[in-house]
């Protein structure tokens, strides 16, 4: 597809200045545009996503020169660390052998004694001047290294704070391709659901069936526990009055047993238990 589309901006790339003349770098321009978008909105977006992994792995070699670099800089950093502190070794030494030199040619002597070996005033003041330009030598050198010391350190925060600084936006890159990747599956599922069309009809017709079916069950165990009484038979009991007044009025209504008829039912009564 790419290199169709290249060939394709070729010929018209030719047929433009062809036609158009001086015009044509505006023409072609706007032809190449166009095409480069047509391209690149034509490629698929899981291959964009996969490219865009790849990229964030290809982090990780210059991350870690970056990581190098790093290291060389803290180990030249000691190194000059040591330096520095062997030459204030060295300019302290120096200030102290200068310094009791000065003190003894405070006090003029014609000759001076020094580890055993004795030595005339000139030869003391020449060794004096020497020692005195050799330790202004070192103080520089000493000022050049602790100069030196300050900016190595600085370039090296800078660099830590670099290195940190893009570790942070490779996983910050990391989370975002997965994200990206995530939302593209979701997107995925979505078009995949929208593109059937799913006949749920027979499910509605099994639904209303079952419904029908119960409530026929429903009737028919209705009917079930139900006494019929036919039409035009002769009801042989009475029914017991529903409303309680009407049972009311029917128990105070029938005749009650009088106190002998009791009494002597109750005699009756004795007599056959005893008997029995």
């Amino acid at each position: 597809m790419i290199k169709k589309a290249l060939v394709t901006v070729g010929g018209v790339a030719l047929l433009t200045v062809l036609f158009f003349g001086r015009d044509a770098a505006s023409y072609v321009s706007t032809t190449c545009g166009w095409v480069k978008d047509s391209v690149k909105s034509n490629v698929p977006i899981e291959f964009e996503i996969e490219r865009a992994r790849r990229m964030v792995k290809n982090l990780v070699p210059d991350i870690r020169r970056n990581m190098h670099v790093i290291a060389q800089e803290e180990v030249e950093i000691e190194r000059l660390d040591k330096e520095i502190a062997k030459t204030e070794e060295t300019l302290a030494n120096e200030k102290a052998a200068i310094l009791k030199l000065k003190s003894d040619l405070s006090s003029p002597q014609p000759v001076y004694h020094y580890a055993g070996r004795s030595y005339p005033i000139q030869q003391v003041k020449v060794d004096l001047a020497n020692r005195f330009e050799r330790f202004k030598t070192h103080e520089m050198t000493l000022a050049s290294l602790q100069d030196m010391m300050v900016h190595r350190r600085t370039s090296l925060d800078a660099a830590r704070q670099k290195l940190e600084g893009m570790q942070v936006a490779k996983r910050q890159l990391e989370v975002d391709v997965e994200s990206l990747e995530a939302k593209f599956k979701v997107l995925q599922v979505a078009q995949t659901t929208s593109e059937f069309n799913i006949d749920d009809s027979q499910l509605g017709r099994v639904k209303d069936l079952i419904a029908d079916v119960r409530a026929r069950l429903n009737v028919a165990e209705r009917l079930a526990n139900t006494e019929i009484e036919f039409d035009g038979e002769i009801p042989l009991t009475e029914g017991e009055a529903d409303d309680i007044v009407d049972q009311v009025t029917e128990y105070f209504s029938t005749p009650q047993p009088t106190a002998e008829v009791a009494d002597a039912q109750a005699s009756i009564d004795v007599q056959a238990n005893a008997a029995n």
